[in-house]
C-alpha cells in the first residue's frame, strides 16, 4: 500500500516537475540580451555544458560566451559607447578614384631641355644676377622702372597687331591709345602717364598667344638656352613677334645699329632681372624638381593666357 502511495506521490511530482523540465532550455527569453547568439555551439560544447550539470541555463550561456567572445550580442556599456560612435562615423575607403592628374605638355626632349634648364641655371647665378645686382646697385629703382616703360613703349607694335589678328579691336585701340599719350606726355615712353593718369593698362599679347586662341596646341615643351622655357608654338610666335618689332629693322637695315639692338636686349633683359631679383631663388626653394616645376607652371601660364581670351 505504502509503495502504491509512493507511485502516486513519485507521479504527481514528475507531472507537476514535466512543465519546467521541458522548457529548461528557453528560460532566457529570445529578447534576452544574453539568448542572442550569433553562432550555433557544437555538439561537443553542448554535451561538455550537459556533462557539467549546470543547475542555471545562464551560467551555461556564460560558458558559451568564454568559448565564442565577441558573438553574443551583449548591450554595450556606457565607456564603451562613445567609442562605437566614433567607428561608425569612420567614412568608408574611397573606390579608388584619384583626382585628376594636371594637365602637362608633352616633353619628348627632357634629356636636352634639362641640360639647357641647368645651363641657363649657371647663366643666371654666375652672369645675369651679378650684372643685374650691380646695375640695381648704380641705378636708382625710378631710372630702371623707366627703362621698363621705354622698352614696353617700343615694342606697343608687337601687342596692337595682336590685337587685331584676335579681332580684338578694343584692346587695338587701347594699344594705340597708350602708345600716343606714354610717347608724347610719357617722354618717349619713360613715363606711363597712361596707367597712372588715366588708368588704362597694357595690353599683354604676343603671336603664340594669337596662334593658341586660332587653336593650335602647343606641341612639345623646349627650353632653350638663355631665352628659357618655350613651346613648339611658343618658339614659332617669338618668331612672329620679331617680325613686328621696330629693334628687328633697326638691326637689320644697319650694321652698327645691331650692335645697339643687341645692347638694347641685353640692357632690357638686366634692367627686368634687376627689378625681380629673389623670385626665381624663391620659386627654386619652394620646389622638388624645378624643371617639372617650371615647365608645369610656363604651360599653366601660357594656357591661361590662351583661355581668357574670347576666340575670333
Amino acid at each position: 500500500m505504502k509503495i502504491f502511495y509512493g507511485v502516486h506521490i513519485l507521479s504527481a511530482l514528475c507531472f507537476v516537475m514535466l512543465p519546467g523540465l521541458c522548457t529548461a532550455e528557453n528560460v532566457t527569453s529570445p529578447s534576452s540580451p544574453e539568448a542572442a547568439i550569433s553562432i550555433s555551439p557544437s555538439d561537443e560544447e553542448i554535451q561538455v555544458a550537459a556533462d557539467m550539470e549546470l543547475e542555471e541555463p545562464s551560467t551555461a550561456m556564460e560558458l558559451l560566451a568564454s568559448l565564442y567572445p565577441g558573438k553574443t550580442s551583449s548591450p554595450v556599456s556606457q565607456e564603451e559607447e562613445p567609442m562605437q560612435l566614433a567607428l561608425a562615423n569612420i567614412p568608408p575607403p574611397r573606390t579608388g578614384k584619384s583626382e585628376e592628374p594636371l594637365e602637362t605638355i608633352a616633353d619628348p626632349l627632357e634629356s636636352i631641355n634639362r641640360a639647357f634648364f641647368h645651363f641657363n641655371d649657371k647663366f643666371y647665378f654666375w652672369v645675369l644676377k651679378p650684372a643685374a645686382s650691380g646695375y640695381k646697385a648704380v641705378v636708382p629703382e625710378d631710372v630702371r622702372i623707366g627703362v621698363n616703360n621705354f622698352f614696353s613703349n617700343v615694342t606697343t607694335p608687337i601687342r596692337f597687331v595682336n590685337c587685331l589678328l584676335q579681332a580684338n579691336f578694343i584692346c587695338g585701340g587701347t594699344e594705340l591709345f597708350r602708345f600716343i599719350i606714354n610717347s608724347t606726355f610719357g617722354l618717349g615712353g619713360f613715363l606711363d602717364p597712361a596707367k597712372t593718369e588715366f588708368h588704362v593698362e597694357k595690353a599683354d599679347k604676343d603671336f603664340g598667344q594669337t596662334l593658341g586662341v586660332y587653336g593650335m596646341k602647343p606641341i612639345l615643351y623646349i627650353n632653350w638656352p638663355i631665352l628659357g622655357p618655350s613651346t613648339l608654338r611658343e618658339t614659332i610666335g617669338f618668331m612672329g613677334d620679331l617680325s613686328f618689332d621696330p629693334r628687328t629693322y633697326l638691326g637689320f637695315y644697319y650694321a652698327i645699329a645691331a650692335y645697339v639692338n643687341t645692347g638694347g636686349w641685353v640692357l632690357d633683359k638686366v634692367n627686368e632681372t634687376s627689378l625681380a631679383i629673389g623670385e626665381y631663388e624663391d620659386f627654386k626653394k619652394s620646389a622638388l624638381d624645378p624643371y617639372v616645376a617650371l615647365k608645369d607652371a610656363y604651360y599653366q601660364y601660357r594656357q591661361n593666357k590662351i583661355n581668357k581670351n574670347d576666340r575670333p
